[in-house]
């Protein structure tokens, strides 16, 4: 089952505002697939990635690999964002192809789980910023509302202080994070092919680290290893925090539809081609969670109709550039820690 799938309402009332949007949407030809425009995208991203990876032999034993890691950063995350894509079904019909492609891309390019991944934004999808639901707002190390700050203990209470501070200086352990989370969810029976994406997970590792220590002595290559993966973290956090970072965080208590329930937890970044690109279509991730299945190339097109829809049914739609994006996102944080602050330890 695909995120795209298990995203959707299960059953969408013919008379629901969904419904009504959702049919727009289609005669429009929104969800149709984009096969030209993912040929190029993928054989730019694969370009990046093998281009990057040659510059790097090539350069050899030399200081000017620190660079290097940053573009191999670079072309780590937009391999991710093809992933995240592949997951939606986005770019094929077949869930076989997407999947075959996704463990490629996700297991064995870039280290990262694509079932588990997988099965960790399908819950995000159907539940966005519900902190009994949504992954991404457990409190893990960070608190995201003020009931998750009431219950905390141990690090996340010790952390939570100061949370909007930490939080980029944390980002660069995200890629490290990702990759630590992708082999403990080998142990998880429910996953599916633990096998098969085990030995793409080592085959990573072996063939990362090899190639690393192979041209680098040891000094070299270790700090390769930590500007490659800090800034992986950091630009995967600075992807899809803009998104939800900030918005309304929901209890069980609050009684949405499909519709409000994507769109009023979710916030556009405006900035053109250059954000677009950067962020992989994310930018427009109000439509992207109304319609999880829309090629990316589309949903450019899809906002204006989203916009004026939500507008005359009286929906809030959020949309702001990036460095807002960011600064209300840790403004969040940081008033969320505030109870924390103000107790005397």
């Amino acid at each position: 089952m695909t995120v795209a799938e298990t995203s959707h309402p299960a059953s969408v009332q013919r008379g629901s505002d969904f419904a009504k949007l959702s049919r727009r949407i289609a005669q429009e030809g929104l969800l149709d697939k984009r096969p030209g425009y993912y040929v190029v995208r993928i054989g730019l991203v694969a370009a990046l990635f093998a281009g990057t990876w040659a510059l790097f032999a090539a350069i050899g034993d030399s200081w000017w690999q620190l660079p290097v890691a940053v573009l191999l950063a670079v072309a780590f995350a937009q391999v991710t964002l093809l992933a995240h894509d592949l997951a939606h079904g986005q770019i094929f019909r077949s869930r076989r192809t997407s999947r075959i492609a996704g463990l490629f891309a996700g297991n064995l390019a870039v280290g990262l789980s694509y079932g588990w991944w997988m099965d960790k934004h399908t819950r995000h999808h159907a539940n966005p910023n519900h902190e009994e639901h949504d992954p991404d707002v457990a409190p893990d190390v960070l608190l995201w509302s003020e009931r998750q700050v009431e219950v905390s203990r141990g690090i996340p209470r010790f952390i939570g202080r100061w949370q909007a501070f930490l939080f980029f200086p944390m980002l660069t352990l995200e890629g490290l994070n990702l990759k630590v989370s992708s082999f403990r969810a080998l142990r998880r029976t429910s996953l599916k092919g633990r096998k098969t994406e085990g030995l793409l997970l080592s085959a990573h590792v072996l063939a990362y680290m090899g190639a690393v220590f192979l041209v680098l002595p040891l000094p070299k290559a270790l700090l390769f290893l930590v500007v490659h993966q800090a800034c992986y973290g950091i630009y995967l956090g600075c992807t899809f925090a803009p998104n939800h970072k900030g918005m309304p965080v929901l209890t069980s208590e609050d009684e949405l539809d499909y519709l409000r329930r994507q769109v009023l937890t979710s916030r556009n970044v405006r900035g053109g081609h250059f954000v677009n690109t950067a962020l992989g279509g994310l930018n427009f991730q109000i439509e992207h969670h109304l319609f999880p299945s829309m090629p990316t190339a589309n949903l450019r097109r899809a906002q204006p109709i989203v916009r004026d829809y939500c507008a005359s049914l009286g929906v809030d739609y959020v949309e702001c550039g990036l460095l807002e994006s960011w600064g209300q996102a840790l403004r969040h944080l940081h008033e969320v820690g505030r109870p924390l602050r103000q107790v005397r330890t």
